[in-house]
């Protein structure tokens, strides 16, 4: 164990940027792997943090599974970009599900011409979405305003003309 990394409980992993510690950790089975995961998308290159990413994400415990795909988003905030194993990591795994976020996150800090096919289409495909969606909650506030000023306002009208 390494100064400052605790593998029992977790503590200092986020700090970690030996790649070949966690090369160790996975071999002696070690928890909080995705955890540590995090600390290397951090500390280390994106070359470096990739291929332990992606075997986080194939961990068996759900939470730490969880964290290597936190750790991919955070890799593409980080970088701009993100390693053609990791794409295909998210892209396998799909939207709506663990790596929801992490995908949005590729689409949102990725530039949209280094993202593969299948992003492109998802990029073009949430946008379009996201626009008609706004565009739909801003014509239903409108329509609701214009009916509660047509209600409400024959109800002051006569209010008024009733003081008079």
């Amino acid at each position: 164990m390494a100064a400052g990394w605790d593998w029992g409980s977790g503590e200092g992993l986020l700090g970690l940027d030996n790649p070949e510690e966690w090369d160790g950790a996975f071999e002696r089975g070690e928890d909080h792997l995705g955890t540590a995961a995090i600390g290397l998308a951090f500390n280390c290159s994106l070359e470096e943090a990739s291929p332990r990413i992606v075997r986080s994400m194939r961990l068996s415990d759900a939470a730490q599974r969880g964290f290597a795909f936190t750790a991919a988003g955070h890799a593409a905030r980080l970088n701009g970009a993100l390693t053609p194993e990791l794409f295909a990591a998210l892209r396998a795994e799909g939207p709506g599900g663990i790596a929801d976020f992490p995908i949005r996150d590729t689409l949102g800090f990725v530039p949209f011409r280094k993202l593969p096919p299948w992003f492109k289409r998802r990029w073009v495909y949430m946008t379009v979405r996201d626009r008609l969606e706004g565009w739909w909650l801003r014509s239903e506030g409108a329509i609701l305003n214009g009916w509660q000023r047509l209600r409400g306002g024959g109800s002051r009208l006569r209010r008024i003309s009733e003081n008079d």
